[in-house]
């Protein structure tokens, strides 16, 4: 019985998958395929003809094209975020993890609010204002690094736990300072998790819309997120527009987890379990 059990949650998570995930998948595809009439009755139907080059075309020449500029604007914010992340994520994580100070209990409360705490729009468009990075790349980076930091620290802090200090100290006995000792010792055994992190933040930056929509407004500044804008108004959306926008923005994110998908697994595991 138990065997059959198993078999049919087996089944049972099969299924909800399917319809969690791939079935809403296909309708965007089906609906990214039709024409205008055809796509605004919203039904769950094969396209009578498939529109794919004219919706594509359409698409990416819309607005001077918008989705060209965009798509080069998110990967310089998601590639230039996601390594300060790392580089300084770990740093941060391999001072709190190997230097117990008085001051450790105060910073694990401020990493562990900025888990919580939800972020402050006004008051962050006045730091960004007074420092000359508001409507700047630059000023969106360093808010995608502030607000994916905390989830950085505590990966790769979880993970560093279970390197043992004798390696630190078997470095520091060979003459290594602590720049040295970390990029060349603590670094490289990082990798694992490094990888979890570069994905999971690589997906969150790219497919991130409230901070570039508050933060770097105007069209030569948009991401791939605020282009959805380009279909939709007040009165009338192009729905199959809309939906080939959406499925051409989805595209990257879906491979990368379709890629390192086991080692996303990997680095979660790895990290929790030496924690």
């Amino acid at each position: 019985m138990t065997a059959i059990k198993r078999y049919a949650a087996g089944i049972l998570a099969i299924g909800v998958s399917l319809i969690v995930f791939v079935v809403p998948l296909l309708f965007m595809v089906l609906t990214a395929l039709k024409d205008r009439r055809e796509a605004s009755k919203l039904e769950f139907t094969w396209p009578t003809q498939i529109h794919f080059w004219e919706n594509f075309q359409e698409v990416v020449s819309k607005r001077n094209f918008m989705l060209v500029t965009a798509f080069i604007n998110s990967t310089i914010l998601t590639v230039v975020s996601v390594a300060v992340l790392v580089v300084l994520a770990a740093m941060v994580a391999w001072v709190l993890q190997r230097r117990k100070s008085r001051w450790s209990g105060v910073v694990n409360f401020l990493i562990l609010s900025g888990l919580i705490i939800p972020p402050a729009v006004v008051p962050t468009i006045w730091v960004l204002q007074s420092l000359g990075l508001f409507k700047t790349l630059p000023g969106l980076i360093l808010i995608e690094v502030a607000f994916g930091l905390s989830f950085c620290v505590m990966l790769f802090r979880a993970f560093i736990a279970g390197i043992p200090k004798e390696l630190d100290e078997a470095a520091v006995i060979d003459g290594c300072g602590p720049v040295r000792l970390f990029f060349r010792v603590i670094f490289p055994l990082l990798r694992s998790v490094m990888v979890t992190v570069i994905v999971v933040q690589s997906v969150a930056v790219f497919n991130d819309f409230q901070h570039p929509l508050y933060f770097l407004p105007g069209d030569a500044n948009a991401t791939v997120q605020l282009t959805l804008f380009n279909f939709q108004s007040q009165f009338a959306t192009s729905y199959n527009l809309l939906f080939m926008n959406i499925l051409l923005i989805t595209i990257p994110p879906l491979i990368m987890y379709m890629f390192f998908n086991r080692q996303i697994v990997a680095g979660m595991t790895a990290g929790a379990v030496k924690g």
